[in-house]
């Protein structure tokens, strides 16, 4: 394996790492770094690229955006209020710490601007599984 081929393997598990944490942690978006590690695998590990396709979890979520170019709108926005529940539950009931706070409330606002602006929204004329 080359190097940059390595590198983008590298990237590629550290942002798979920071999407599984991300359906956990509020605030931290989970679409984006699921996307970016299925990108960096294509580039660089066919068996990886996969082997992430074809998980229970995260391989429908991928193939479904890599299919419709997108996220439908009702997709985005569940996302975007489940996270902001997620950061307002964390932030007022378990964080004490106006920095700890501050940094959730900033990590929510990127999170709110990746979804909306960044990653594409589609219409798909059946949006109830979308």
């Amino acid at each position: 394996m080359n190097l940059l081929k390595l590198i983008l393997v590298s990237f590629g598990t550290i942002s798979l790492g920071l999407g599984i944490i991300g359906v956990i942690v509020p605030g931290l978006p989970t679409t984006p770094f699921l996307l970016l590690s299925a990108g960096l695998y294509l580039r660089s590990s066919e068996k990886l690229y996969k082997r992430l396709l074809s998980t229970k979890w995260i391989g429908p979520y991928i193939i479904k955006y890599k299919t419709n170019k997108g996220l439908t709108k009702r997709s985005k926005t569940i996302a975007i209020i489940t996270m902001w529940f997620m950061i307002a539950l964390s932030g007022f009931v378990f964080i004490n710490s106006l920095p700890a706070r501050t940094a959730l409330l900033i990590a929510g606002l990127i999170g709110t601007y990746v979804m909306g602006f960044i990653i594409p929204t589609v219409l798909i004329s059946d949006d109830k599984d979308n």
